[in-house]
């Protein structure tokens, strides 16, 4: 049986009422609306225990008022195109499902749909079964170590954690200034100002064992903003250094390459056999090294040194691991 929604025009009726603070009742409302009270009393149900609304009844005026004056009933006006975003947004809801968020996030949303007017109307089922998000696998955070961090990103307070990195068992203790919280490929990072190390450093929140927050502030650095940490999407990791990157990509491979962004200020140079050059500017390597390798022989490093090192004791060490294979 599909849940009961009152006219969403009766609603914003009686909210401008409860506003003019006329102390209206069933009554009075329902003669105006023309309708019973009956229904009046259903619908300020709905709005105190759906909706949230702070209405209380006042026995000496005979009527209803709002306890908080700056109170906004959600006004909705929602395609079903638009509500059917909505959906879709929902449904990729999962990539947080990890943190504390994505239970607010589903109520948020559930709160969206309960205030929708009843003239709007979509059966959801379909979506989930016919449109398929498949995410990055993801880590465990410890809710309480979430909450420190984003009240410390949130006050601009420092905090003091302790950290393993992969595979290590004994923790550090860092004093950290939080600057930036970020989600990339299924893992949360905290980027920092560590003090121990006097830098920048990212940590992964799923390692971070322990965070408490201090009662010492912090200011961001003149120009250390989101573009200039994170404008280089290949990868979260940040360096003052910068290296020119130059990649051959074959012939068999540059169409997947041109048709996407793969950096904000790339340079794509085509070549007369169908293969292609991309150039950018990074602060790292590794994750750049990591990227290149996913494409097997379909790229070649051609700048900088230090990438072309990389990439070849890469090679050169799994070559040595298959050829140890016995099959």
């Amino acid at each position: 049986m599909p849940k009961f929604k009152p006219q969403y025009r009766r609603l914003l009726f009686i909210d401008k009422k409860l506003k003019e603070k006329l102390y209206p009742n069933c009554t009075t409302l329902a003669q105006e609306w023309e309708v019973s009270a009956k229904t009046i009393q259903r619908d300020i149900e709905y709005m105190k225990y759906e909706l949230d609304a702070p209405i209380e009844y006042d026995s000496l005026k005979h009527g209803y008022y709002y306890t908080e004056n700056r109170f906004a009933l959600p006004s909705i006006n929602i395609s079903e195109s638009d509500l059917f975003a909505v959906f879709i947004a929902e449904h990729a809801l999962s990539q947080f499902r990890n943190t504390p968020v994505y239970s607010k996030l589903r109520s948020i949303f559930s709160k969206i749909q309960d205030s929708l007017p009843v003239k709007t109307t979509i059966d959801p089922s379909w979506i989930h079964d016919r449109i398929l998000c498949f995410q990055e696998p993801v880590t465990d955070i410890d809710v309480n170590i979430w909450d420190k961090i984003a009240k410390g990103i949130r006050n601009s307070c420092r905090l003091m954690i302790k950290y393993a990195g992969p595979g290590q068992k004994n923790m550090t203790q860092r004093k950290v200034d939080p600057y930036y919280l970020i989600n990339h490929k299924g893992e949360w990072y905290l980027s920092t100002h560590c003090h121990t190390k006097d830098s920048i450093r990212t940590f992964a929140l799923s390692r971070i064992k322990n965070a408490e927050v201090l009662s010492e502030k912090f200011v961001l650095p003149p120009g250390m903003n989101r573009k200039k940490m994170f404008g280089d999407q290949l990868g979260i990791i940040w360096k003052k250094d910068f290296y020119d990157v130059r990649i051959r990509f074959t012939a068999e491979v540059a169409p997947y390459i041109r048709e996407r962004l793969w950096h904000p200020r790339q340079k794509i140079m085509n070549q007369s056999d169908g293969s292609l050059i991309l150039e950018f500017k990074t602060n790292h390597l590794n994750e750049v090294k990591d990227w290149i390798l996913s494409w097997g022989t379909g790229a070649t490093v051609l700048k900088p040194p230090e990438l072309v090192t990389k990439i070849r004791i890469s090679l050169k060490q799994s070559l040595a691991t298959y050829n140890m294979l016995k099959l």
